[in-house]
């Protein structure tokens, strides 16, 4: 395993990430892994020497939060883990469940202590932009918790640019900072290139993509005529529709190529390629299968040549957003 440090902080993690999203209740998605089903990949992947846990409150309405909390209190080091969580999502139906409000914020930081079965969350994601909530009353909340011993460090996912820097400004005022963006980046979808990952190289912020195999897509689970190899990719209809324009298959057609002169999985291409690009400190990963583990951690040392870059990002053509809400963010600004 590699390690490196997450941004500009002294902390260090390992460079790929254990998503635990795909570990919880079935009933959020059919695909999920249970508890007893989780608990030989958190195994796996200590033993592979990933320090680095990803999941979210909303995550299986918690039940993921559970899942990670009880695995890594069993088998990990709690010292050595960095253990990531995410709060904004509404987590059940009525007022004040949904949001970053200063109460939602708190009062769902201590729901998922209990669950993680920690005193402290290593790195606390804002899991998106709260257009209804000032950007000073969620850093003032987050400063709160930090100051309680309860956050270490801060974090934001999927947002425009000019949202974040204003969250880093803010942060910045509280004498606080952001450490991380989670955001959606893979060879199908490169539209962070153009403002977010510039900022965070420019401000010290680690770049933690999520969704780096694009759902599966960049692994080959759904081809041009619409038939699909996974549970997963026969039923995820968001992939589906964010991954099916003639570009898209031509960038997995690239993978595809260079994964078979390499003797590597398409997979490992993708992880491969994202790993190498600016800014990225370490790449989230999901998992249906424990032999997968060992596949993303295998990719480390797929070095990829500036010739077999170029004939990757070739077929790439620019899209819409994906990801998050910025059509929302434009009708508030006419109504001002």
């Amino acid at each position: 395993m590699k390690y490196v440090r997450l941004g500009d902080t002294g902390v260090s993690v390992s460079r790929i990430c254990l998503g635990c999203g795909t570990y919880g209740d079935k009933k959020w998605y059919p695909w999920i892994l249970d508890e007893a089903e989780a608990r030989p990949h958190f195994a796996r992947a200590i033993e592979d020497g990933i320090n680095f846990f990803d999941t979210a409150n909303r995550y299986s309405a918690g039940v993921s939060e559970s899942i990670t909390g009880r695995w890594l209190s069993e088998m990990g080091k709690r010292d050595e883990l960095v253990i990531a969580t995410k709060v904004f999502g509404r987590i059940a139906e009525g007022p004040n469940m949904a949001g970053l409000s200063r109460k939602h914020i708190i009062q769902n930081c201590e729901a998922s202590l209990r669950r993680l079965r920690t005193d402290y969350i290593d790195l606390y994601y804002m899991h998106r932009w709260d257009f209804t909530t000032p950007i000073e009353e969620t850093v003032g909340a987050f400063d709160y918790l930090i100051d309680s011993g309860k956050v270490r460090y801060l974090g934001a996912s999927s947002m425009a640019a000019w949202q974040f820097s204003k969250a880093i400004y803010t942060a910045r005022a509280f004498g606080h900072r952001f450490s991380a963006m989670q955001n959606l980046y893979n060879l199908a979808y490169r539209e962070e290139e153009r403002e977010m990952i510039p900022l965070c190289v420019d401000q010290g912020v680690a770049v933690v993509p999520y969704n780096t195999l694009a759902q599966g897509f960049l692994s080959g689970n759904r081809d041009r005529a619409g038939n699909t190899s996974t549970p997963r990719a026969q039923r995820d209809q968001s992939a589906a529709a964010w991954y099916a324009r003639d570009e898209d298959f031509d960038v997995q057609d690239a993978v595809r190529k260079v994964a078979a002169d390499r003797g590597v999985t398409m997979s490992q291409v993708a992880l491969a390629w994202t790993l190498q690009a600016p800014g990225v400190t370490s790449v989230i990963f999901g998992t249906s299968k424990i032999e997968h583990i060992d596949e993303a951690v295998n990719a480390l040392e797929v070095k990829l040549s500036a010739e077999e870059v170029a004939a990757l990002e070739a077929p790439y053509r620019v899209r819409g957003i994906i990801g998050h809400d910025q059509p929302q963010a434009s009708r508030m600004l006419r109504r001002r």
